[in-house]
């Protein structure tokens, strides 16, 4: 009996660990258990909302208010895995292959600056130990709409727009 127990918890423990078919397709990451994203804002001149966010696939999520956000603080949420999967695939085209990319004041990637901006730092790390680091200053990208739009826009489909409040 001990052993059909400990076969049953060991089964139910890998079974969260494998994405269902229908993955995010070729070469990308399969989401699994212990994954999480990190999206978070950065301050710009004026009442921009500062927070940050963390989301897994398992449709926990943490919202940390910071300024001009409606709330403040630490609130944990719920989001649907249909939530978490349009989060990660706004971000997916911006995720780095390995490592980290940055674009910001003083870098290689910023070779021309626009001040007072807000920045976003986005990091996937993945349960079986790597991660992968994206940091915008919206000054560096001034011309790449779709960068700003994607980055901009990927917070608005988690179920968090209340405890942001309005923006600016």
């Amino acid at each position: 009996m001990r052993r059909l127990v400990i076969i049953g918890v060991a089964t139910l423990a890998l079974a969260g660990c494998v994405k269902p078919s229908g993955g995010p397709g070729p070469g990308k990451p399969i989401p699994i258990e212990g994954d999480s994203i990190r999206y978070e804002t950065g301050p710009c001149f004026g009442r921009c909302p500062i927070y940050s966010v963390t989301v897994r696939p398992d449709g926990t999520g943490v919202f940390e208010g910071r300024r001009f956000t409606a709330v403040t603080g630490e609130r944990a949420f719920k989001l649907s895995r249909a939530e978490y999967d349009a989060f990660a695939a706004k971000l997916a085209p911006w995720r780095p292959e390995s490592g980290e990319v940055r674009y910001a004041p003083g870098e290689k990637n910023c070779p021309q600056v626009a001040t007072d901006l807000p920045s976003v730092d986005v990091t996937w790390t993945r349960a079986i130990g790597d991660s992968q680091h994206l940091y915008v200053y919206y000054g560096c990208v001034m011309q790449n709409q779709a960068i700003k739009q994607a980055l901009g826009e990927a917070a608005d489909g988690l179920p968090i727009q209340d405890l942001i409040g309005e923006r600016p």
